[in-house]
């Protein structure tokens, strides 16, 4: 077992995200607000 983890990969990937993806992770966190409770964090999405 120990010789399967013994070399890293040395394939290097350049992940390069399409723009549609980046815009619905920046739109999905501009609609995205956190409330402060005593006790909890609320999480709520204005969607």
């Amino acid at each position: 077992m120990p010789k399967l983890y013994a070399k890293g990969s040395k394939k290097m990937n350049n992940l390069q995200p399409k723009q549609e993806t980046i815009n619905f992770i920046l739109n999905f966190s501009k609609v995205m607000h956190v409330v402060k409770t005593r006790n909890m964090l609320i999480e709520v999405h204005k969607n």
